[in-house]
């Protein structure tokens, strides 16, 4: 994070580090030979902008997803271009921060230079892809999130909107995320380790192959992944839009998805850690208790409610369903009565509102999940399932798999060279540990201080953008 709003990731670091030296220990650690690995298929952070040069290079850091605001005007120069409407019908959403396509535009406004010698604008998981393969992709899903340059419904790049943007012949051959897109050629086998010639499929983003991981098989099936920030792909049989939320192709043909996402959960935990946390983080470097586990304690420890203190998640602005870059996150209602467990609770509770307030603007669009599966590392929480199911007085189900999205990166390339007729078969693997039920009890402990946190953004929402702005015209050298 060089700046306010801006979020990047090195993607040669990506390929060296986090694939090239994994994908070598693993060869070693596991006993396979590389010719037994059958098909390979890759996730990443997504969706992102990675511009690439006509030798693969990258030619700046990736661009990330909803969290990175930078392309606010460009957002706004689109919408009056193409007109909001316009662009919601074909996209299947509005642009928000989320969308890939003001983020290009951003590269071309501010970086003429690199845009100049752009040859393809990859997204991560793409970029892996390439470097394996020599081949420019983009999975059908993460392309839907490359807003207004996609059309959802006949999954096309629009020419139309390409002088505005990009040239088309910039942006990759879209693939189902388990059809194969190349073999590891001879360079990638040298430096990887695998066999030259294994197959590769398109892959997709990191949320969505955890949704597979997690088993959304069925229609109405939605994975909550309580990651660093919060994202939810329920899968559907059409493709439903709405004013609030995102929609999209899924994985395979005749599949859709219904999503949204928090901008922090996990970040806001390992924030408060970070900052407030140093007598049990020096415990934890001794080889005693976790640090995660005790300020779990000091939460339980406090009440539904936190003793009245009432904390906002928008710490990096947020996305569904406010969709505010600008909004900044809070405590309010601090005494000195209040404790480091009630901090840190409030911080719990802060994101279980957030996942009720998505669930109940989607009620009130006509969309009802299901089931929901719980995964990520918030999941090993059992204080915070809890209060998010009582708080929105929802069921989770914890599955015993919490590998992550590498286990639906297996699948889709078990499925793209037919071990598995589709992806619903997920279902036959995936086993749940745990049933997280709400206490009805509990609930009216919550209604207070959800009422003041839906009240807190409506009251402070003009000074947060005034803060905002000022900070990002004058930020810290």
């Amino acid at each position: 994070m060089p700046k306010p709003g801006i979020f990047e990731h090195d993607a040669d670091l990506i390929w060296w580090h986090d694939f090239v030296e994994i994908v070598r220990n693993l060869l070693v650690k596991s006993g396979i030979e590389p010719r037994q690995v059958l098909a390979i298929g890759t996730s990443a952070i997504g969706s992102c902008v990675l511009p690439i040069d006509k030798e693969g290079n990258a030619l700046r850091p990736g661009i990330l997803y909803g969290i990175d605001t930078r392309a606010s005007e460009e957002i706004e120069l689109l919408e009056r271009e193409l007109g909001k409407d316009t662009i919601f019908k074909r996209s299947g959403s509005h642009l928000s921060s989320q969308a890939s396509g003001p983020k290009i535009l951003w590269i071309r406004n501010h970086e003429p230079e690199i845009y100049e010698k752009t040859c393809w604008f990859l997204t991560s998981e793409a970029y892996l892809v390439y470097k394996l393969t020599g081949q420019a992709s983009i999975d059908i899903y993460t392309a839907d999130g490359y807003a207004p340059l996609r059309d959802v419904r006949q999954r096309k790049w629009l020419s139309e909107v390409a002088a505005l943007v990009t040239p088309l012949e910039r942006l990759p051959q879209a693939y189902w995320s388990h059809e194969i897109v190349g073999e590891v050629s001879e360079k990638a086998a040298k430096e990887t380790g695998l066999a030259q010639g294994t197959p590769v499929v398109a892959g997709t983003t990191d949320a969505a192959a955890e949704a597979i991981s997690a088993g959304v098989a069925n229609i109405g099936d939605m994975m909550l992944m309580f990651g660093s920030s919060i994202f939810f792909i329920m899968k559907t049989a059409e493709l439903i839009q709405t004013r609030n939320f995102w929609s999209a192709n899924f994985l395979e043909e005749g599949a859709y998805t219904f999503l949204g996402g928090m901008s922090t959960s996990g970040s806001l935990t390992t924030w408060f850690r970070n900052q407030f946390a140093q007598q049990e983080v020096e415990i934890e470097r001794q080889g005693g208790q976790n640090a995660y586990a005790a300020l779990a304690e000091l939460a339980a420890a406090s009440i539904p409610g936190s003793h009245g203190l009432v904390a906002l998640p928008y710490f990096e602005g947020e996305r569904t369903p406010i969709h505010d870059p600008l909004a900044k996150g809070m405590w309010f209602g601090l005494s000195l009565k209040h404790t480091k467990g009630d901090l840190y609770r409030s911080f719990l509770e802060a994101v279980a509102f957030g996942i009720r307030h998505n669930l109940e603007v989607m009620q009130s669009e006509g969309v009802q999940p299901g089931r929901i599966l719980a995964v990520g590392g918030g999941t090993k929480n059992s204080l915070w399932m809890q209060i998010v199911a009582d708080v929105c007085q929802v069921e989770l189900a914890i599955p015993e798999q919490q590998i992550g999205a590498s286990y639906g990166d297996a699948f889709l390339a078990a499925t793209g060279i037919g071990l598995f007729k589709d992806l619903s078969q997920i279902k036959q693997w995936v086993r749940i540990k745990e049933i997280v039920r709400p206490n009805p009890e509990i609930y009216n402990a919550y209604e207070v201080n959800y009422r003041i946190y839906r009240d807190l953004y409506k009251s402070t929402k003009q000074i947060m953008h005034e803060l905002t702005k000022s900070l990002m015209d004058n930020p810290n050298p």
